[in-house]
């Protein structure tokens, strides 16, 4: 894990934007989180179908997350109400929202063609290696928080080995992919925003939004672009390799490896842990679709 810029070491109250284009970007959070000893403070903003999730979408709706539609649907009012509840129970919160909306897959060239096309009309910047981000869900977390938060991390996350033999941006890892090392470094370049910089109206929120989207594709074009090779695979500025100590990670790893053996091993331990993923997968279908 190569860090640039600055991820303090305190544990604040943040929300946490980036670019998005796989299933390890929800673990970069998590990274970054426990380097600040704030794992367990890691909420996201998620689009609505992932509450079907098994035990997944129950557990994160519990945790904290927030469910919101895209678009002409998208719930202002239901996403206000649950920000505010977690503010009142005095939540620690390190709100995680993905912007772009979905993930920027360059195997799927009608989805960036199209965010490109969006901004043109809009007669905002066209970006290459990101998405044209939305600006709804940010708005609504940074307004309702605003007294809750101490600032605002923008979060600009590059994997290695993934520009093809033609020097060509491919498909970001798969959580199996990069579990089996076959992304060898995540660089992740971290700018922390006061508050108190960031414009409060929607339409001017807006325009700041795009113009951190703008520095995120500078970013990525030198990542990936950059006419010197030297310059490749490397956001610009001093970087930091950051590693975590064992008594931060082999805990955990010891807990739930060794509760899950302990189920798999046994007749009676493998039918409970089946029946969790069925019951615990119906009760929690039926939970979050009464109360998301």
């Amino acid at each position: 894990v190569i860090i640039y810029g600055d991820l303090p070491k305190n544990k604040e109250n943040v929300i946490y934007l980036s670019n998005h284009q796989c299933t390890v970007d929800w673990i970069i959070a998590d990274m970054l989180a426990i380097r600040q000893n704030a794992l367990g403070h890691v909420r996201y903003v998620l689009k609505d179908g992932l509450k079907w999730l098994p035990l997944y979408g129950w557990y994160f709706s519990q945790h904290g997350g927030v469910y919101v539609k895209r678009s002409a649907n998208f719930n202002e009012k239901e996403m206000r109400e649950k920000l505010r509840a977690q503010m009142k129970a005095e939540t620690p919160m390190y709100l995680v929202i993905f912007p772009e909306g979905t993930r920027y897959n360059p195997e799927i060239p009608k989805v960036i063609a199209d965010s490109q096309s969006f901004a043109e009309k809009e007669g905002l910047a066209i970006l290459k290696h990101v998405l044209t981000p939305r600006v709804k869900a940010t708005h609504v977390a940074i307004d309702t928080m605003k007294d809750y938060l101490d600032a605002v991390y923008d979060v600009t996350v590059a994997y290695e080995g993934t520009v093809d033999h033609k020097g060509q941006r491919k498909l970001a890892p798969s959580m199996t992919e990069f579990l089996c090392k076959e992304c060898p470094r995540v660089h992740i370049f971290i700018d922390r925003i006061e508050l108190k910089d960031i414009p409060e109206e929607q339409m001017y929120m807006r325009r700041w939004l795009h113009e951190r989207f703008e520095i995120k594709d500078k970013l990525l074009i030198e990542f990936y672009d950059a006419k010197d090779s030297k310059r490749r695979n490397k956001f610009p500025g001093k970087s930091v390799h950051s590693k975590l100590s064992l008594k931060k990670t082999l805990p955990s790893l010891l807990f739930l490896g060794g509760l899950t053996a302990s189920m798999l091993l046994t007749e009676s331990g493998r039918k409970l842990y089946v029946k969790t993923w069925i019951y615990g997968t119906l009760i929690g279908c039926l939970w979050v679709s009464i109360k998301p």
